[in-house]
């Protein structure tokens, strides 16, 4: 009796520590879940992300600071140059040579000492140097536009990169879920196979071609949901998120409509006016500005000048024995000319032009690539909106000839191979049309960009 209270109160007693260790995991677990939810992304919040935190973006906008302090630099070579120098000798003795020989020496202390000091302000204003402090100017305000097209081009690429990750995943996400109603089918074939194998109507070999096309479906789903990783993977580098956040993607109504296709004529328009040409453009205007300072190099200076002087001994008088400190100040216009450049500019000039035609021949190349690219977007977008109604066809037809087939598979009119044939055939129009339907997208964006009306 003693032994059965023991157990019985030993008993409560375990049973007492099982429930408030449920209670604990019951109520610990949400909160656990709850931090390990995924941040879901929406293709806008996740442009919005990567202009914030992608590098290459951040790094288009420290060149833009850099051009725009080069503005403050060149303006500053209009200002006056300010400069002080001081300076402390002791002189030794004078030895002279009387004869213009070595035969009689006389040393002499110079007067009034043989102590010198010096301090010297000076300043130098430049009023004219040909045109060249103005071109510099006009060259760094050219350099900053460049830097600020540069930026919009950076943006503009990283979101079409963000884009077609996005959609990239999207693909792969519509994939996995045919793929999985591919697999919920094949396993209840196999169990129809079976059961006709167990009843003698079909032989070992067909269950075999069953449970391998079954294992071919469950090996492109793990193979699929790798590739899925290694895109989030991908896309979470693009965004700079932190590496221990889980991200997914929200699709909804991603490419519900494809927007309507214009003229070749807009696209074509809108191109010569992108980017990429408006840089090639900037970058002739900087070559010619630099032609304009190499010329300039042949012609004088003018800049007005001035300087105060604390000096000591007195040196400015035929004697010598004046042991004064004195001070002494200047001011004019100073005009100098530097007469080799009359042949040594020459060879400059000519450097300064080839640069400005071999950047007019790179800006013809630009636009040739330009031309190229949006008549091959364009017609590549008119090549999928045409495929998608075959692929909608293909569908329906590969429904059609499925049902056909699966039905003459149960009356046992068809081998299993015929119905593996037409399962594969509908898994494939499927994908061809939700696959056309991305890629129709994603060439809109492609053509979006090189018009240069991505964010239009």
């Amino acid at each position: 009796m003693f032994l059965i209270n023991w157990v019985s109160s030993n008993q409560s007693r375990i049973n007492l520590l099982q429930v408030l260790l449920l209670a604990f995991l019951f109520f610990q677990v949400p909160i656990g879940a709850h931090a390990q939810q995924p941040k879901v992304l929406t293709l806008n919040e996740a442009i919005q992300i990567a202009k914030v935190n992608n590098r290459t973006i951040q790094k288009s906008h420290i060149l833009k600071k850099i051009s725009e302090t080069g503005i403050k630099e060149a303006k500053n070579l209009r200002l006056p140059e300010i400069g002080f120098n001081a300076m402390y000798s002791r002189l030794s003795d004078v030895t002279l040579w009387e004869g213009g020989g070595f035969t009689k020496q006389i040393v002499v202390a110079p007067e009034p000492g043989n102590t010198i000091y010096d301090a010297v302000t000076k300043f130098d204003m430049p009023l004219y140097e040909g045109g060249k402090i103005k071109n510099e100017i006009k060259k760094s305000h050219q350099e900053n536009e460049i830097a600020e097209l540069h930026v919009e081009k950076t943006e503009n690429d990283v979101q079409l990169e963000v884009t077609a990750t996005f959609l990239g995943i999207y693909k792969m996400m519509e994939l996995q879920k045919i793929i999985e109603e591919s697999i919920k089918e094949e396993e209840e074939r196999l169990k129809e196979v079976k059961a006709f194998k167990s009843h003698g109507i079909v032989t070992k070999n067909e269950v075999l071609r069953a449970e391998l096309q079954l294992s071919d479906r469950e090996l492109s789903s793990l193979t699929n949901k790798k590739n899925i990783r290694i895109a989030l993977q991908d896309l979470k580098t693009l965004l700079q998120l932190p590496e221990e956040e889980d991200i997914r993607i929200d699709s909804t109504s991603l490419i519900d409509m494809i927007p309507v296709m214009k003229q070749y004529d807009f696209y074509f328009k809108e191109t010569m006016q992108n980017e990429e040409m408006r840089i090639a453009s900037r970058e002739i205007d900087v070559k010619k500005t630099e032609l304009k300072m190499v010329k300039a190099n042949a012609l004088p200076r003018l800049a007005f000048f001035g300087n105060y002087n604390l000096r000591y001994p007195m040196y400015l008088t035929f004697s010598l024995d004046m042991p004064f400190m004195y001070t002494i100040g200047q001011v004019g216009i100073e005009a100098s000319y530097d007469i080799s450049n009359l042949y040594k500019n020459r060879a400059k000039v000519q450097l300064a032009n080839l640069k400005v035609e071999l950047q007019k021949n790179e800006s013809e190349i630009v636009k040739n690539e330009m031309n190229d690219k949006v008549f091959r977007n364009h017609t590549q977008y008119q090549e999928i909106l045409d495929k998608l109604k075959v692929t909608d066809k293909a569908l329906v037809l590969a429904q059609e000839n499925y049902r056909i087939v699966k039905a003459k598979y149960l009356n046992q009119l068809v081998l299993i191979t015929e119905m593996v044939d037409a399962d594969n055939a509908l898994l494939q129009a499927k994908f061809n049309k939700i696959s056309m339907k991305i890629d129709g997208a994603m060439k809109q964006y492609e053509l979006l960009h090189t018009a240069g009306i991505l964010n239009k």
